[in-house]
Parts: structure tokens; C-alpha cells; sequence
């Protein structure tokens, strides 16, 4: 008797189809066809009549089996209500796309089902390749940190190219949500506070994951996320409600994903929140009104998870037939999970409850994107077990990840030149996550193996060698009240020279779903600073987290900080490179991080108030807090180097400006330290009277810029009538005569040079 073996995945779908499924699995063959051979993509213009002739073909459920798309594997996201026979609905065209499907095996045995279907309509697989796909990055708010476009755009090419070659066609990145509470646990997942930085943050990342056009092989489809607003969630609690002026709407959060449809990214998820009381999912204004009307945005629209189904608890919609009518109506393309569409769908076209034309909109929208993946010519193009064998073992991926990790890492404190640590030393090398693995690949992971990520122990141990010495102790765990592990750790900086100590929090505790009320130093990890500190030993502590937080102490006390984020794959080998200063860390923070949950939200975007407090310690009747100032603990874009900088010789090319020109500004900025190093300068406008009250600065341009010591840089800015404009109460686009305050520095915090500037 021969016994019959099946892939799990497809076993899996086939036992959830029943034993008719599981029966007809003999006759299965999957046919094999060379990605090497397979032809380019047609030109964008050729695929119209295509997408038309196929449409003009298809029935009403396998028009609707386009909109759906559901996960193989309950990898993201809650479980899943899955249909039963899964399997057999993707041999009838009823399925559009899947989610957590991958590896070239896995994909092309499941693409070969799709086939089966009436019309051969391949399938588009899709996965939350957020920050690396094997080789793990740091997270995205760590890369914003580096203030590097080209890096960040590389880190996107590294992660689609090992994607693409595992069979992915599309990932849900990047999230461009702007984020100015870092009580939101997803403030990991995007580019920070700033809008004009999450711009071109966006920009890079759609590049990076797309290329200059759909359709190569070491590329997948961008997914800009979420629209609208997500990151001003109400408390920083996730899945909440959202609630900001129409002015704020188009000022501050929707600018990156402007940014992002204009890069051509291939689409957009909504979000999960209300805005101004009316789901994402079911927003007409956003989605019809503002993306696919005033933007004539050609990509489809997807759903977050459920996201369709949850506008019935909501109490925007009386049940899943009522949400996928105002789902559709809205512009949403693709019901991710909730199976909404597929249930409901015809039943409301057919009764004329639901319009046709916009079913069919949405059909076009999906196919054109498959016609410019290829996967039309050949549906297995991203399927090649030899170059995912190739792709996934090529040595400069890490490389790369280990260059945009210590560029992500920001010196906040260096007191003294405590770093970069001289040899020979002997580091008592403390904290619970000194040796740890998986949490510095963070949340949003795909193949994190954890042997292949290095510690910092590992890393600093290596970097040392036979110069240094590395003595380890843990001293407590992240979370928990043990003190068991103090002595050890006393004992071990007490024979030391210096202490480096490595706190945080572990990858679970900032991502999606992991809002805090307080961002503070989890467990007993400040007491373990503070019992390190006594010893009187030199103190430089590395914090690890996906999130802004709160230490006060160690801000007040430590004699050096890194903030190091969650560094990914390569933290360990980065960390040594920037404590040993064979990188000079360059990093400036894309958040403002308050001294207290006080203060949240909170950004650098400050307005002055009719009562602004105007010297230190004169707040009777000022906008101000009797317990706190008001300012941070470290300001928008603030970080340190081991050089320094000056700046000098501020010069506008006229002092006015007029319709149709354009103002040069340039400045010079020289490296006065002993080594080389990078350095992020930052150009702040604020328009000191106008129709609506304007924030006290609004970062406008930046350049990063590389000096040897003793070298001068010129730089050169150009401030057009575009950067002088906002969106007034009428929300219009309008740059307003006046005078504008002109600053540079090397933070917002840290301004060096100011003019002024007027718009006639």
C-alpha cells in the first residue's frame, strides 16, 4: 500500500474542504514553469483592453471573488473565521488574494489551485514584510531615526527582494500613520511625529519596495497604511476612535500618504478607527472623495483585518450585509478576512442594493494590478527555488542591515566623552537584555531565526577580542520585581571599568495592540540602574525598545545613552560599532520624548498661546504645568556625535519673495571635533502671523551631510512659496504675505542660526 504525503499548507486547506477536496488531491499537478524565462510585464497602456476583455467575462461571484482575501496561516491578526472549504473557493475564482502564504513552495503549490479556476485568474499573495522579510532590520521608527533616505530605501529593497524571490507579491508597508503618542504601540511601525519627514519617508519606502515601476522580480506592491489618521488614536489605545479638525486632517496626517500615492504606491489600506465618527472602512470622503477623486488614485483599497465586519460593533452598520454595502459604496476595494463581501455581496447587487459599477471598479482596480506584476504571462514568476535559495543566502543583505542599524541609533547623553569606550577596558557588560535575541528583531517579524541574531553580548564580546574584557550579569528581568540578580551585577561592575547596561522592553510590548498607559522602564530596571550607578563606576546605557519612553533618572544620572531602538538581526555587531566609535553615531530622533504620560500627545509643532509662558518659572496664568516644564526630555531631532559642529555664515539670496521665485539659503557648517562624523542639519520655518494660528516651528528641509575634521560643508536651501503654505480655515493650499521666521540647527531644540523672510 503507498502511502500519500501532502504539503501541510495544502493539506491543511484540503481537510478544511472536506474529504471531496481531499479525494481529488491524486490528480493534482503542479506545473512548473522557469521565472528565468518568463516575459516582461506589457506597458501599462496594453493592459486596459486585457483588463476589459477579462472583466467582460467574468460572473457576478467571480467578480465578487476578486474583493476577498484570506490568510493560510494564522501568523498576524486575530484567529480567523475561516470558510470551511477555502480550497474549493479558490478553485472556483472566489478568492482574490491570500494572506501569510509564503515561500516559493507554499505559493506555487497554491497559485496552481487558483489555476484550476474557470478564468485562470492568478491569485496575489501577500504578507507584513514591515522591517525585513528574512534579514531583519531594525524597526521603521528606528530607521526614521537615521534621518538617511537612501539607507531607508535600501533596507525596502533588501526586504521586497527576499519577499519577491519567497513568492510574496505584496506587503502591507509602510505605515505612514503620523504618530504623536507613544502610548500607541504602533508608533513602531512608522517614520514618528513629523509630517514633512513621514513625507519623504513614505517616498523612500515605496521605492524601496516597488522600484521605479511594478513588475520586476526583486520588487512587490507597496500597501500605504492607514488611511486616515490611525496614529491620532483617542488615549493612544488602539482600534480607537479618532476625532481632529478637518484642518489637522489635511495639515498634519494626510500629507505622507499624498506623498505616497504620488510615489506610486500600489495601494492602500484603511484603518480601523473612526474619523470624526465615520469608520475608515466605510469613509466615503476619504477613500472616494479625497484618495480615488481629488488624487485620481488608479490602486485599490484594502481592508484591515475584519476591519469591514467591525463597522457592525461599531454601530455604523446593523450587520456584515449592511457593512459591505457601505464598504463598497465607500471605496473599499478589498474585504481583508471578514468575509463580508463573499457572503453578502450579490444577494445586495442582485436585490439593487449595492451598484454595479462600483463591483466592477473594484474588480479593475485588483486585475490591473496583477497584469503589472507579470502574473497574467506567467502566475509563477515570484516562484523560483532557485533564487529564493540564492536571494535568501546573499551575505550583503546582512551587511545592509547592520549599516542602517547603527545609523538608527540616536547618543542621547555623553557626558565627559564617556564614548567611545577606549581600550584596553574591562565592560561589566549588565541587563536582562544584554543577551538577549529575539527581542531586538521587535515586533512585525516574518523568518526571525533566532540563532542568526546577534546579541549584544555576542557583539560587543567579538568587537572586544583580546583587548577588552566583557564580564556578563543579567541583573533582573525586563518585567518583575526579582532583585535576586543585583549582587552579581554589583560584583561584576564593581571589577569593571566601566558599566554598560542594556534595558528596555521585549519585541511584545510595543506593536499592534500593545498600548500602555505607562511608558516607563518596565519592572525594576531603573532600581538596577541606580544600585549600578552607586558603585560610582561609569555608567552608558543602551535602551532598547519600538517606543519613545520615559526614564528620567537615567536621563538625569547615566553618564552616556544610546538609544538603540530594536536594532534587528545585526543590533548586537552595530551596537559595538557605535560604543566602540568605529561608527559615530548620527542618528536624531523622529519623536519627541516627553518627561511624563503627562505631557502626551506631544510634538515639537507647538503653538504659542494666547498666554505663552516667556522666562523660566513664570507660569501664573501661562499655558504651562505647575508639576513639569513644558518641555521634553529630548526634543525633536536632537542627538549627539563624537565630533562637534559649527554653524555659520547664514545668507538668503534676497530677503523678500515673490510669486514665481524662489529664496537660497545657505549656511556653512564645519566639523570642529577631532574625528569624522555625519551630521543632520535642519531648517525650521514659522509664520509668524496668519489666518490660522501657526505652530513655533515646522521643519521645512534637512540635509545629512558627512565632514572630516576641520572640514567645511556650504549647503544650500531653496524656500519656494510651497514651503510657506498651509491649509487654511477654508482649507485651502495658500501661502499667505507676511513675515517668516527662518531657523537652522542641529535640533528643533538647538536652533544656530535665524533670519527672517518675507512673502509679498
Amino acid at each position: 500500500m503507498r502511502v500519500l504525503r501532502y504539503h501541510p499548507l495544502l493539506l491543511g486547506l484540503l481537510l478544511a474542504a472536506g474529504p471531496a477536496a481531499l479525494a481529488q488531491k491524486t490528480k493534482v499537478k503542479v506545473k512548473k514553469t522557469a521565472a528565468s524565462a518568463a516575459p516582461a510585464p506589457a506597458p501599462a497602456a496594453d493592459l486596459e483592453p486585457r483588463i476589459t476583455a477579462l472583466l467582460g467575462q467574468m460572473t457576478l461571484e467571480e467578480k465578487i471573488g476578486q474583493l476577498n482575501q484570506y490568510s493560510g496561516r494564522e501568523v498576524t491578526g486575530p484567529a480567523s473565521n475561516r470558510k470551511t472549504d477555502l480550497l474549493n473557493s479558490i478553485r472556483a475564482g472566489q478568492v482574490g488574494s491570500m494572506l501569510n502564504v509564503k515561500g516559493v513552495a507554499d505559493t506555487r503549490l497554491i497559485q496552481a489551485e487558483a489555476l484550476k479556476s474557470r478564468l485562470k485568474i492568478p491569485l496575489l499573495f501577500s504578507l507584513d514584510v514591515i522591517h525585513g522579510y528574512q534579514t531583519v532590520f531594525p524597526i521603521p521608527l528606528a530607521e526614521a531615526a537615521s534621518w538617511d533616505l537612501a539607507a531607508i530605501r535600501e533596507s525596502a529593497h533588501v526586504a521586497a527582494r527576499e519577499a519577491a524571490a519567497s513568492g510574496i507579491h505584496w506587503t502591507f508597508a509602510p505605515m505612514v500613520d503620523v504618530g504623536r503618542d507613544p502610548r500607541w504601540g504602533r508608533v513602531m511601525e512608522g517614520a514618528g511625529e513629523d509630517t514633512y519627514l513621514g513625507s519623504l519617508i513614505a517616498k523612500a519606502r515605496v521605492l524601496g519596495f516597488q522600484g521605479e515601476k511594478l513588475g520586476g522580480t526583486d520588487a512587490i506592491m507597496a500597501c500605504a497604511k492607514h488611511f486616515a489618521a490611525y496614529g491620532a488614536a483617542i488615549a493612544g489605545r488602539e482600534y480607537n476612535a479618532v476625532d481632529v479638525s478637518e484642518q489637522q486632517l489635511w495639515q498634519t496626517y494626510l500629507p505622507p500618504f499624498k506623498a505616497a500615492a504620488d510615489a506610486g504606491v500600489a495601494t492602500f489600506m484603511n484603518s480601523f478607527n473612526t474619523l470624526n465618527g465615520v469608520p475608515a472602512t466605510g469613509n466615503r470622503y476619504l477613500q472616494r472623495d479625497i484618495l480615488k477623486g481629488q488624487w485620481q488614485y488608479p490602486g485599490f483599497v484594502v481592508s484591515d483585518w475584519g476591519s469591514i465586519g467591525e463597522m457592525v460593533p461599531w454601530g455604523y452598520a446593523t450587520d456584515k450585509a449592511d457593512a459591505a454595502r457601505k464598504a463598497l459604496a465607500a471605496g473599499s476595494d478589498m474585504d481583508m478576512e471578514s468575509d463580508s463581501y463573499h457572503t453578502t455581496l450579490a444577494q445586495s447587487i442582485q436585490a439593487g442594493k449595492a451598484d454595479m459599477a462600483l463591483l466592477d471598479d473594484a474588480v479593475r482596480r485588483i486585475l490591473r494590478k496583477k497584469f503589472e506584476l507579470g502574473l497574467f504571462d506567467d502566475p509563477y514568476r515570484f516562484s523560483d527555488e532557485k533564487r529564493e535559495k540564492q536571494v535568501l543566502s546573499d551575505p550583503q543583505h546582512r551587511v545592509a542591515a547592520r549599516d542602517v542599524a547603527r545609523k538608527s541609533m540616536v547618543l542621547l547623553r555623553n557626558d565627559n566623552a564617556t564614548l567611545p569606550l577606549a581600550a584596553p577596558r574591562r565592560i561589566a557588560l549588565v541587563g536582562p537584555l544584554a543577551k538577549a535575541k529575539r527581542d531586538l528583531a521587535g515586533s512585525w517579524v516574518v523568518l526571525a531565526d533566532t540563532a542568526q541574531i546577534t546579541s549584544v553580548y555576542e557583539g560587543l564580546s567579538k568587537r572586544a577580542g583580546k583587548t577588552a574584557q566583557v564580564r556578563y550579569a543579567k541583573g533582573c528581568e525586563v518585567q518583575g520585581d526579582s532583585r535576586a540578580g543585583f549582587a552579581a551585577a554589583v560584583e561584576a561592575a564593581q571589577a569593571s571599568d566601566v558599566v554598560v547596561l542594556c534595558v528596555g522592553e521585549t519585541w511584545d510590548m510595543s506593536g499592534e495592540s500593545k498600548s500602555r498607559t505607562d511608558i516607563g522602564l518596565p519592572g525594576v530596571q531603573n532600581e538596577l540602574f541606580q544600585t549600578l550607578k552607586a558603585t560610582g563606576k561609569p555608567v552608558v546605557v543602551v535602551l532598547m525598545a519600538g517606543r519613545p519612553l520615559v526614564f528620567n533618572q537615567i536621563a538625569d544620572q547615566a553618564d552616556a545613552i544610546v538609544y538603540a531602538w530594536w536594532p534587528g538581526a545585526e543590533g548586537g555587531n552595530a551596537l559595538a560599532d557605535v560604543l566602540f566609535g568605529d561608527y559615530n553615531p548620527s542618528g536624531k530622533l523622529p519623536s519627541t520624548f516627553p518627561r511624563s504620560v503627562g505631557q502626551i500627545p506631544i510634538s515639537y509643532q507647538l503653538y504659542n498661546t494666547g498666554r505663552p509662558v516667556t522666562k523660566p518659572g513664570d507660569i501664573r496664568y501661562k499655558s504651562a504645568y505647575i508639576d513639569s516644564p513644558n518641555t521634553p526630555r529630548y526634543a525633536f531631532g536632537h542627538g549627539l556625535s563624537y565630533t562637534s559642529f559649527k554653524y555659520d555664515g547664514l545668507r538668503l539670496s534676497q530677503p523678500t519673495l515673490t510669486a514665481g521665485q524662489a529664496v537660497q539659503v545657505q549656511c556653512t557648517v564645519t566639523n570642529t571635533g577631532k574625528v569624522a562624523g555625519e551630521e543632520v542639519v535642519q531648517l525650521y520655518l514659522r509664520d509668524l502671523v496668519a489666518s490660522v494660528a501657526r505652530p513655533l516651528k515646522e521643519l521645512k528641509d534637512f540635509q545629512k551631510i558627512s565632514l572630516k575634521p576641520g572640514e567645511t560643508k556650504t549647503l544650500t536651501f531653496t524656500i519656494d512659496k510651497d514651503k510657506l503654505a498651509f491649509y487654511n480655515a477654508k482649507l485651502e493650499w495658500v501661502a499667505e504675505p507676511g513675515d517668516f521666521q527662518l531657523m537652522i540647527g542641529s535640533a528643533s531644540d538647538d536652533i544656530r542660526l535665524e533670519s527672517k523672510l518675507t512673502l509679498q
